[in-house]
């Protein structure tokens, strides 16, 4: 396979300081809501970057749950690889890439667990199957076969005979509280538009960066 001739021209917008929200939430709300406008697969898909002290940056995919003023919302098995990692550093970093829309964001933000209760409320929102899976599954376990996790699945589907599991203790919710937000608008000439939101003194301040 051939990569290094491999070209295309990015034409769709353009992105300038004075046209972006003030807010960097606003902001990023208007580019999810045309990701869903243009029927980009999983536009709420996103990379969940975290480093443990001197160990290699993991990133893996997950799913954006909730935006708010205070931040971005997924959840996961806390015992997992990325939730251990996050116990160790909280601080963590999140990508977005829309290739039908030519645009990237890049997130920094700290980490912290949601209440129980969000925990809750969100996993009692979710189909019966994935109830049970987060139940039955010992996230990023070794297995010694796809069987081994199939029968545990099932027998948790026997045991409990149609009632609802309970949200385990070791699964919930991680709110991502930004701390610098980069929209990337690919260009013509690899000239791409990067506007940069820092919050500074609980300011939130805008700059453009050579691309």
């Amino acid at each position: 396979m051939k990569l290094d001739s491999v070209r295309r021209e990015y034409k769709y917008a353009a992105l300038n300081k004075q046209s972006v929200a003030v807010s960097p939430i606003d902001q990023f709300k208007s580019w999810l809501s045309d990701a869903q406008d243009a029927n980009v697969n999983d536009f709420s898909a996103m990379s969940l970057i975290t480093a443990e002290k001197d160990g290699f940056p993991q990133s893996r995919i997950v799913l954006l749950k909730d935006i708010s003023i205070e931040g971005f919302t997924f959840f996961t098995n806390y015992d997992s690889q990325k939730g251990k990692a996050i116990g160790k550093n909280n601080k963590v970093g999140l990508h977005f890439f829309w290739p039908e829309l030519e645009r990237q964001v890049r997130i920094d933000g700290i980490a912290e667990k949601t209440t129980r209760q969000t925990s809750v409320d969100y996993f009692n929102s979710r189909p019966m199957e994935s109830q049970l899976a987060a139940c039955a599954s010992d996230q990023s376990a070794t297995l010694e076969s796809r069987s081994e996790l199939d029968e545990q699945f099932k027998a948790l589907q026997e045991t409990l005979n149609g009632q609802q599991p309970e949200c385990p203790e070791n699964w919930g919710g991680y709110l991502v509280r930004p701390v610098k937000i980069e929209f990337w608008q690919g260009r013509e000439s690899r000239l791409h538009d990067r506007i940069v939101y820092e919050l500074i003194e609980n300011e939130w301040k805008i700059k453009r960066l050579a691309p």
